[in-house]
């Protein structure tokens, strides 16, 4: 009697299934992640062994060169009206009324598309005076903006080449006339967003990241600037290491 020959069946396994939730969970994190935006300077932050994170909305953070250069970026709520974009505008918009107060012989008159494209800036740190042709110059060339934000190209104003030194932070002994940096701060904490005042209030609304090698000095004359404002609470960023280190 002849074998009965099994007919053999071919191995092959459907993947549609496989590729179909691919291809979701690659929506669901492009939709869902938070890109690292680009800070005008790099910052290497000291070891610490805290472990109390500083928030990333609602949030003033003052970023210090070892150079004592300030500059400053501010985020607003995720899930809220008061997205980052919209609690730029409104800060640059109080910003200029506080500017504009203070000197009243050389006031800076802002359009609505300067102000849309600082709402979609990471960073900022120029004086006040020159925030008009930056913000031009940046809705024409956004990497361009950002060179002359790290210092690494010249800025032209009226035909004079002029290097922004971020943003103005000497101390003034009268309380009457703030220096830039404290008109950014008093801005931000008169903004509408309640829940950005609120945070500076408690101590989670500004934080301090300077780099490892910047002297104290430097750190501590952004300190004084804020406990001048009676900003006495925030936070100074790290990077955490191990206790045993």
């Amino acid at each position: 009697m002849g074998k009965v020959k099994i007919k053999k069946k071919e191995t092959r396994i459907d993947m549609t299934a496989m590729s179909d939730v691919t291809v979701l969970l690659l929506t669901f994190f492009m939709l869902t992640s938070t890109f690292l935006q680009k800070e005008p300077i790099t910052v290497i932050t000291p070891p610490s062994v805290s472990e109390e994170k500083v928030p990333d909305q609602n949030l003033m953070s003052v970023l210090v060169s070892p150079e004592g250069k300030v500059f400053m970026a501010v985020t607003g709520s995720k899930d809220s009206t008061f997205k980052s974009e919209h609690v730029r505008a409104d800060l640059l918009k109080k910003m200029t009324a506080e500017y504009n107060k203070a000197h009243p012989s050389a006031p800076v008159n802002l359009t609505n598309k300067e102000v849309e494209t600082f709402s979609k800036m990471a960073a900022f740190g120029v004086p006040f005076k020159y925030m008009q042709p930056w913000l031009q110059l940046a809705a024409k060339d956004m990497t361009l903006a950002d060179k002359v934000l790290e210092g690494e190209e010249p800025f032209s104003v009226n035909g004079q080449k002029v290097k922004l030194a971020g943003i103005p932070i000497d101390m003034n002994e009268d309380p009457n006339k703030p220096n830039e940096f404290q008109m950014w701060i008093r801005a931000a904490y008169n903004s509408d967003n309640e829940e950005l005042k609120n945070a500076m209030v408690k101590g989670k609304g500004i934080s301090i990241k300077a780099d490892q090698t910047t002297p104290y000095s430097v750190v501590n004359v952004v300190m004084d600037n804020l406990q001048t404002m009676k900003m006495n609470k925030f936070t100074l960023m790290t990077a955490l290491k191990a206790e045993e280190e």
